[in-house]
C-alpha cells in the first residue's frame, strides 16, 4: 500500500450484494455497474446485500483517508450484484445459487475482470448448477483471471464446488494473532491452496454516516483480492498464473494442513521481483 494505490486498468469483479455508491468515502469514479439491469446501487440501503456490498467495496474501494482499509482506490471496481437486497445469508454469508454466481461470473470476465472477489457461498446446490460453474471457473483458468473465494463460516471441515476447483484461492479468517477464527471453514484444498486474512473486528463502511465492524471469511477474502490487485499493478506484464503462485506460495513450503497460511503480500512481492530480474537478465 506504501509502493501503490493501484491502477485502474487492474479491474477487480465484485460479485457480491449492491454497493451505496453515493458514499462520500468511496472512489466512485472507479466504480463501474455491469450489471444488465442497473442494480448495482442500491435502494434499500438498511438491507443485509447492500451493507455486505458496501463493506466488501470499502474494504477495497474506499479513499485512503477513510475509516476502511481501502487497500486499492485507483484499482476499477465492476460491481456485479448476485444478491438482492430482499436476500439472506447462510453462516452470516450472503449467498448465490450455483447458477447465478456462473452468469456473475461470466459477465465478470467478459468485462475484463482479472481478479474475482466472491465473499459469498453457495446455496441450492444442484448438478446442473455446479457443472456451470465448473464450466465458468474453467473460463478463468483459460483467461487467468484469479479467483479469491470465502471459505465459510459454518466452523466445520470440508470444501464447496467453490473451495475445492484447483484455480480458486480459498480465504479463511484469521484474528490479530495470526490464528484461524473458530467459525472458519477448513479442509485439506483449502490448506493446500488457500490463504488466511485478516477477518476478525475489520472496520469498514456502511450504508450510514457510521463505520461498521464484521467478521468472518467474507471480510477476509477482500484483503487477498486487494493484495493481487496492488502486485499486479506494480508487474503488469505477469500472467495470472505469475501473480497466484507468488501470493500463495510466496512463503516457505508448504505443508499438508487443513489451516492454510497467512497472507504475505511483502513476500510475494519480492518472488515477483526476482522473477522480473531473472527474465530481464536471461
Amino acid at each position: 500500500m506504501e509502493r501503490t494505490v493501484g491502477t485502474p486498468d487492474v479491474k477487480i469483479g465484485l460479485i457480491d450484494g449492491p454497493v451505496f455508491t453515493q458514499h462520500a468515502q468511496l472512489t466512485n469514479e472507479r466504480l463501474s455497474d455491469i450489471s444488465k439491469n442497473n442494480s448495482a446501487t442500491c435502494t434499500t440501503t438498511n438491507s443485509i446485500a447492500c451493507m455486505h456490498g458496501t463493506f466488501i467495496a470499502g474494504i477495497l474501494s474506499a479513499k485512503r483517508n477513510s475509516l476502511a482499509p481501502a487497500i486499492c482506490p485507483n484499482c476499477t471496481l465492476l460491481v456485479r450484484p448476485v444478491f438482492s437486497e430482499v436476500t439472506s445469508g447462510i453462516g452470516n454469508i450472503p449467498n448465490a445459487t450455483p447458477l447465478e454466481l456462473a452468469a456473475a461470473i461470466t459477465e465478470c470476465i467478459e468485462a475484463g475482470a482479472r481478479i474475482i472477489n466472491l465473499s459469498l457461498g453457495l446455496a441450492y446446490p444442484s448438478a446442473q448448477g455446479e457443472q456451470a460453474l465448473e464450466d465458468a471457473l474453467h473460463q478463468a483458468v483459460i483467461r487467468g483471471v484469479i479467483v479469491v473465494a470465502a471459505a465459510g463460516n459454518q466452523g466445520t471441515l470440508g470444501s464447496s464446488a467453490i473451495t475445492r476447483h484447483q484455480w480458486v484461492i480459498p480465504v479463511i479468517a484469521c484474528n490479530s494473532y495470526g490464528r484461524p477464527t473458530n467459525e472458519s471453514n477448513l479442509g485439506s484444498s483449502i490448506g493446500r491452496r488457500g490463504l488466511s486474512a485478516p477477518g476478525s473486528g475489520i472496520t469498514s463502511l456502511g450504508t450510514e454516516s457510521q463505520p461498521v465492524i464484521l467478521s468472518g471469511t467474507s471480510v477476509a477474502v477482500p484483503f487477498v483480492t486487494g493484495a493481487i490487485a496492488l502486485l499486479w499493478s506494480e508487474f503488469p506484464a505477469a500472467t495470472g498464473a505469475q501473480i497466484k503462485t507468488a501470493v500463495t506460495q510466496a512463503t516457505t513450503l508448504r505443508r499438508a494442513s487443513v489451516v492454510p497460511p497467512l497472507l504475505d503480500a511483502a513476500a510475494a512481492y519480492q518472488r515477483l521481483l526476482s522473477t522480473t530480474e531473472r527474465r530481464r537478465i536471461a
